[in-house]
């Protein structure tokens, strides 16, 4: 009487879409108006960035084809691929609560029984007595089970919720990992260029040095030096020499990173990268937009938004097991003890009904899991929180860096000049006879030093454009999950 009782209220519950927990709604993030950094050469802070493929900006065709070869064959992005995957069947496995569950089995059975029997027995009163004796029965059965849970009280779309949310949250991973590939590809092929720039400088001041050393032994022969200054010189050529073994360990690190991050073994790409090549080019204007476009850029906030989502959801399932969960289900089936009677017939049974089954005691179980899900939820919207703040000082930083570099870069093109304008001076003066060697070596080391440097900042400043074009957000447009080769990694479309 009371299921009959319920069973129009679970209905009801039903058709009108009750669901239990808190209902989601996108928290609220503290973002400026404008960057706070200073507004580098060649950025614009109004203007939207373009979610279009930002490394193509740098204009190099070996950039291009390297970062292709990474979105096809990095194992990383092939892992969080496969991440994606297990989410979606994840979210089948939550969607299929919704439907009725249908079993169906045939089982044979042979079972040997003892019975009593009445048998002669000439001596008794009665002239007989009771005997035990075997006998052996078989049954044979086919039936169908089905059991279909109604989600009065939302649990089920809940969970289903928290399953659709956690898939949208490995999207994005998928996303941060490739934007996090592809930025690695761009900033290590830089720093690959970078030292083959240094290495060219450093072989050309190698020879100018060792055209010193042999001067300097000829004018010491003539006598118009001395063995101090061919110390001198041979000192200064050795220290330049010194400088190539690192410079060939950079570049062959660089090498072998690349040859990793496409998903090769480490010295594959050695023959196509050896050839020193000129540093990408940054491109004279770069749109970054405004603080607000992070938050529909940034995978990982998307993510963060998403993990809070699936938490949220969370919390409506474990509350949902405070309420009776209400069940139809229905069995039918044949049985016989021969095989050739299973026919429509006497043998045939079946029964029908709903069900409620109500929580009383559990010892504090569903109290404990509401209280551990409404943590994890309030602990995913810090971790927002905290998500937005990050990207927000990774784009200032980038902002900052890239602006400095720049600057820096100014003025050590400055100083190469004056120092090449000092060295030719004191070269003419010492071959005059009217500065000593000592002034030589000084100009020449001045001059070294400082193109090494700016080497180094024209690589910097690709670099910090890298990590900035990474902290915005960009590059996951192009390769989107959907578009995939054939053996399911993502292709451009």
């Amino acid at each position: 009487m009371r299921a009959r009782s319920l069973l129009p209220l679970a209905v009801a519950y039903f058709a009108a879409g009750c669901a239990v927990g808190p209902a989601y709604h996108r928290p609220q993030a503290a973002v400026p108006s404008r960057w706070t950094a200073p507004t580098a050469t060649g950025t614009s802070a109004g203007v939207s960035p373009v979610d279009d493929a930002w490394w193509k900006s740098f204009r190099d065709t070996e950039l291009d084809a390297l970062v292709l070869r990474a979105v096809q064959q990095n194992y990383d992005l092939k892992a969080s691929i496969a991440r994606v995957q297990e989410a979606r069947a994840s979210l089948g496995t939550s969607k299929s609560s919704f439907y009725p569950q249908i079993n169906a089995g045939v089982s044979a059975e042979r079972a040997r029984q003892f019975g009593v029997g009445l048998v002669p027995a000439p001596q008794t009163p009665a002239g007989v007595r009771a005997q035990p004796f075997p006998y052996e029965t078989n049954e044979y059965r086919g039936e169908f089970d089905a059991a279909w849970e109604l989600d009065v009280f939302g649990r089920i779309r809940r969970q289903t919720q928290a399953a659709r949310a956690d898939l949208r949250a490995s999207e994005q991973d998928r996303r941060g990992v490739l934007i996090a590939v592809i930025a690695d590809v761009a900033r290590y092929y830089a720093e690959l260029r970078g030292a083959q720039l240094r290495l060219g400088i450093a072989n050309k001041n190698v020879a100018v040095a060792e055209d010193e050393v042999k001067l300097t032994r000829d004018l010491a022969q003539a006598g118009q030096a001395t063995q101090r200054d061919v110390a001198q010189a041979e000192t200064q050529l050795e220290t330049l020499r010194a400088q190539i073994p690192q410079l060939d360990f950079a570049i062959e690190s660089s090498i072998h990173r690349l040859s990793v991050l496409t998903g090769q073994q480490p010295g594959a790409l050695r023959q196509e990268l050896t050839t020193a090549a000129a540093l990408p080019v940054v491109p004279p204007e770069i749109p970054v937009g405004l603080p607000s476009d992070l938050l529909t850029r940034r995978p990982d906030i998307e993510s963060a938004n998403a993990q809070l989502a699936a938490a949220t959801a969370r919390v409506g399932e474990a509350k949902a097991d405070y309420f009776p969960r209400f069940t139809l289900f229905g069995t039918a089936g044949r049985q016989a003890t021969q095989l050739h009677d299973l026919t429509l017939g006497l043998g045939n049974y079946f029964a029908a009904g709903p069900s409620v089954s109500l929580p009383v005691f559990t010892g504090g179980r569903i109290r404990s899991n509401v209280a551990f899900r409404s943590a994890q939820a309030r602990e995913a919207l810090d971790v927002y929180q905290r998500t937005v703040l990050v990207a927000l000082e990774e784009t200032e930083n980038g902002l900052v860096n890239y602006a400095d570099e720049q600057s820096r870069r100014d003025h050590l093109e400055a100083s190469v000049r004056s120092s090449q304008d000092a060295m030719n001076l004191a070269d003419a003066q010492y071959r005059a006879g009217l500065a000593d060697f000592l002034t030589v070596l000084d100009a020449e080391r001045t001059l070294f030093t400082n193109e090494d440097l700016l080497a180094q900042s024209q690589t910097e400043i690709v670099v910090d454009l890298v990590a900035l074009y990474k902290a915005l957000g960009g590059g996951w447009q192009p390769f989107p999950l959907e578009a995939k080769t054939g053996n399911g990694i993502p292709y451009p479309q």
